[in-house]
């Protein structure tokens, strides 16, 4: 059984997590953009089977639960991979970069280093969202990739501040595109199979037993008759 732990970084309340008002007049908040995300890769996952998920964030968005405590999750649920799921902001005044990163702490082994390099590759693949970064798949001692006993990535898909970035992260296809690449990973790591759909079958089976019992019921009137 594949374990699955994901979250929504940060909350609805945390400061500054937003896309810059000049880029989006409705100041979009970064948790929005990334539960959206969540839920889409929880949806497509329901077409398969062989997983576990448990999500580590508040699934509305108004706790703040901390870095430590969702790492704590992760870890107390035996979670094979962590799969952090944010946007990126540059702080730069007129920035015109943009693209998708995806980080793993600084310390990892050759594990986390190919999850890594899968997920970049698959968001790519899928969104087409490169942009200009000189290294998309940094190592950072970032707390959350560092406190979880699993291989753990932190996807940045996107820069709200980046006049590129935005309205394609604003953009439910991007929203959709990340969630395949992320379900594709998922699947890979997994060795998950898709739920066989056994419609056809069952409704093939129930018209068979419909027929046995309409010849069942003219045989028993038949010699209801004969009787007579």
């Amino acid at each position: 059984m594949y374990k699955i732990a994901i979250t929504a970084g940060h909350y609805l309340g945390t400061a500054g997590k937003r896309i810059l008002k000049a880029l989006d007049p409705n100041e979009t908040r970064e948790w929005v953009l990334n539960d959206r995300v969540v839920r889409k890769i929880i949806e497509l996952l329901k077409e398969y089977e062989g997983y576990e998920i448990l999500r580590t964030d508040d699934p509305t968005g108004k706790k703040d639960i901390s870095v430590e405590d969702r790492c704590k999750a992760a870890n107390a649920f035996g979670a094979d991979d962590y799969y952090s799921v944010h946007h990126n902001a540059s702080g730069v005044k007129k920035f015109t970069g943009g693209g998708i990163v995806v980080y793993v702490y600084n310390d990892v082994g050759d594990d986390t280093l190919a999850l890594q390099k899968m997920l970049y590759d698959a968001l790519i693949e899928e969104t087409g969202l490169k942009g200009n970064r000189a290294n998309p798949l940094p190592q950072s001692n970032l707390k959350e990739c560092r406190l979880t006993k699993m291989p753990a990535v932190l996807g940045e898909l996107g820069f709200m501040d980046s006049p590129t970035d935005v309205p394609i992260i604003l953009s439910e296809e991007h929203a959709d595109a990340c969630a395949r690449a992320y379900v594709k990973v998922m699947v890979k790591r997994g060795n998950l199979k898709k739920k066989v759909d056994r419609s056809a079958d069952l409704e093939a089976e129930n018209k068979a037993l419909r027929e046995q019992n309409a010849a069942l019921q003219a045989k028993i009137a038949a010699a209801q008759k004969a009787l007579a």
